[in-house]
């Protein structure tokens, strides 16, 4: 049985000596599509960027793949994708072959040449999000939808094990989110491909997650779908600090 692929024990943090996170504990199984749900201001956020090593904990420990993080240095085996919808600049000047291509500058360095090999990469990748069509247009002109599978794709052309999705449906469309969540399973159980994905949606991650956490300062929930749909209303305002009703998705 292969280790975890991510493993948090006693973590805790602080800004300005104000706890974000207090007393973390649990596992990113390896295979898992773990979904990651709480309120705003929860601390989310700030638990990617302690996985990413952006950040260090006060307490606690994290470790990658069986490695503590302080150890740890093959960081192409992790692919992050942002919220970028809201943010991106729709006139920046790449195809999306070229954005994608950016994602290997961490293996081969900057202003190195691209061998045969690479630019096959690139090319896979692209067509492992469905982009193939769209190769050489200019990724300003796509969808948000489209454009979240572009960068899907670069962080795929590292061949990463884990690929943590911070609120991707930020900024899509309805009508292209469940072509995202079947992205997302063929992916996961296709490619073998460990997610964490961050949503304010959880009627949604109910039906596509294998594991659910839900955060707010200090973890309220760590189980499967199934075990989350027992819960009430009242567990879940407790959870979140504030009244919450709990809302299906039927498909």
């Amino acid at each position: 049985m292969k280790e975890p692929v991510v493993s948090m024990k006693n973590l805790s943090h602080a800004y300005e000596n104000k706890n974000t996170l207090h007393d973390i504990n649990f596992e990113i199984p390896h295979g898992a599509f773990m979904g990651m749900i709480g309120p705003n201001g929860g601390g989310k956020t700030t638990l990617i960027n302690l996985i990413l090593g952006l950040i260090k904990p006060d307490h606690g420990s994290i470790n990658l793949f069986g490695e503590p993080i302080q150890k740890f240095k093959d960081w192409s085996k992790i692919g992050f994708v942002s919220q970028k919808a809201n943010s991106f600049n729709k006139g920046f000047p790449a195809t999306v072959y070229e954005v994608v291509s950016m994602g290997l500058t961490g293996k081969i360095g900057y202003f190195k040449l691209f061998k045969a090999t690479h630019k096959q990469k690139v090319i896979e990748a692209i067509e492992q999000v469905g982009m193939e069509d769209y190769t050489y247009e200019n990724i300003g002109n796509l969808s948000g939808g489209q454009q979240q599978r572009v960068f899907i794709a670069r962080s795929l052309v590292s061949e990463p094990e884990l690929l943590i999705l911070d609120e991707p449906t930020v900024g899509v469309d309805q009508e292209n989110v469940q072509k995202f969540y079947d992205l997302l399973h063929q992916l996961n159980e296709k490619h073998t491909i460990t997610l964490l994905l961050v949503t304010h949606d959880t009627g949604t991650m109910t039906e596509h997650a294998t594991d659910l956490v839900c955060l707010n300062r200090t973890l309220h929930f760590h189980g499967n779908p199934d075990e989350y749909k027992t819960l009430t209303n009242d567990d879940l305002s407790k959870f979140y600090s504030h009244p919450v009703n709990i809302v299906t998705h039927s498909h």
